[in-house]
């Protein structure tokens, strides 16, 4: 059985709750026995003004080099805890098809995505606040832009850097507001430089 890490953040973690998340994620875990792989539940409290008790569950499970990542909230945190590990069986068998197999029963083909000039990489992003609030550090594996798009779609964000195996460079690709994905990558690998 894969071990789970539970912590707890504006909220005492009790023996209840660590039963609950052992039973509910340890089953969603074993619909994907793969090692190595880790988990990690944090299960949180988040106070604002238009729902004051809302309860979350936050799982990352982690296989190989890659990392499967949920969130569900509720008023009631054993709830909370029971969607978000349906969530977690969801995309462990999406992970599972989509990244396992794959890779086992076809051949990799060469996926070409429309790029869109940019003149300057500030008008990709919206300027709310000046502050840096996170900074995060992220291992770069090489992976094709097929492989990025399915972790982008595993671990649930907007967008996914990644390197390039083809070409070795980093790229990062992301959802588009109007639909689709796009992809950023360096100059120097347009079609005239590589």
């Amino acid at each position: 059985m894969t071990d789970i890490k539970i912590s707890g953040r504006k909220v005492s973690v009790t023996d209840a709750m660590r039963d609950r998340v052992n039973e509910k994620i340890g089953e969603s875990l074993k619909v994907f026995d793969i090692k190595p792989m880790s988990c990690d539940v944090v299960l949180r409290v988040d106070k604002n003004r238009s729902n004051p008790d809302r309860k979350t569950a936050e799982v990352t499970v982690y296989v190989r080099d890659n990392v499967v990542r949920v969130e569900a909230s509720d008023n009631d945190m054993y709830t909370a805890i029971d969607i978000a590990a349906e969530k977690t069986t969801r995309q462990l068998r999406k992970f599972k098809t989509r990244v396992i197999d794959h890779k086992h029963h076809s051949q990799r083909e060469d996926v070409r995505i429309q790029a869109e000039p940019v003149a300057d990489l500030a008008d990709l992003i919206e300027d709310d606040d000046d502050a840096l609030v996170r900074e995060k550090f992220v291992e770069l594996h090489p992976m094709t832009e097929e492989e990025a798009l399915v972790q982008t779609d595993l671990i649930g964000h907007d967008f996914y850097v990644f390197e390039n195996a083809t070409t070795g460079l980093v790229n990062v690709i992301y959802h588009r507001h109007n639909g689709g994905y796009g992809i950023i990558k360096p100059k120097l690998e347009t079609e005239d430089g590589m």
